[in-house]
């Protein structure tokens, strides 16, 4: 899953994306609003969290713009201030979620699981043949025995397995998992897609990946 993270403190910032990318989600993190548009003009998100106190735009403009052009991103709303006004405010202009600093990073989880779950299936696991990818721990099971995937593993099988048979580009990859902006090159799929193979022939998986060259790549049944 991949976020958008708008903060301008950039100690935080460094923080929260650790703490995130720890619990297997993609990050792009900006500093300013005018970043944040455009990244969400650019970029494939499953959520975002906004500052208010932000550089050059601030959160409750960037949200404005966001609803303006019909963009439904959930929206989580991060700010210093506690007051109701400004909570109203964001919540009006069509934010999903509001969290004031400072705070708990479980919550932060909490929230963030509760304003993307509308974006995942409602099983929290993902079943292909006899193999399962669990949401809630990444782990990647089958009879044979689990594996608990890490982050970019996780991003990869999961869209593997939310579009099973489905040929999937290499550039999907690259932009939805390493960021539209990342100078990350095709191999780097390739490495982490052989991680995935070892992983599923210990599994002794009915399930496999399979390359079509200068395309991309397919999760498919084995006989």
């Amino acid at each position: 899953m991949k976020l958008l993270f708008a903060e301008d403190e950039r100690s935080l910032s460094k923080a929260v994306v650790h703490i995130l990318e720890k619990n297997c989600y993609n990050v792009d993190a900006v500093y300013d609003g005018e970043s944040a548009l455009e990244y969400l003009e650019n970029g494939d998100y499953d959520g975002v969290i906004l500052d208010i106190m932000m550089p050059k735009l601030d959160g409750i403009c960037v949200l404005k713009a966001l609803r303006s052009r019909g963009n439904p991103v959930p929206v989580l709303m991060l700010t210093a201030k506690a007051e109701i006004d400004d909570k109203v405010l964001g919540l009006d202009l069509g934010a999903n979620d509001y969290l004031t600093k400072p705070f708990d990073t479980k919550e932060l989880l909490a929230r963030i699981r509760a304003m993307t779950r509308g974006r995942q299936a409602v099983d929290s696991c993902l079943t292909v043949g006899k193999v399962s990818l669990n949401r809630a721990s990444f782990e990647l099971s089958s009879p044979a025995g689990n594996f608990r995937l890490a982050n970019k593993e996780y991003q990869i099988m999961e869209l593997l397995m939310a579009n099973p048979r489905q040929l999937i580009p290499t550039e999907r990859f690259l932009e939805k998992i390493w960021g539209f902006d990342s100078n990350a090159e095709a191999n780097v799929v390739w490495v982490y897609i052989s991680y995935l193979r070892r992983k599923l022939t210990a599994l002794k998986a009915d399930v496999s990946i399979k390359a079509v060259r200068n395309a991309g790549y397919l999760l498919e049944e084995t006989p």
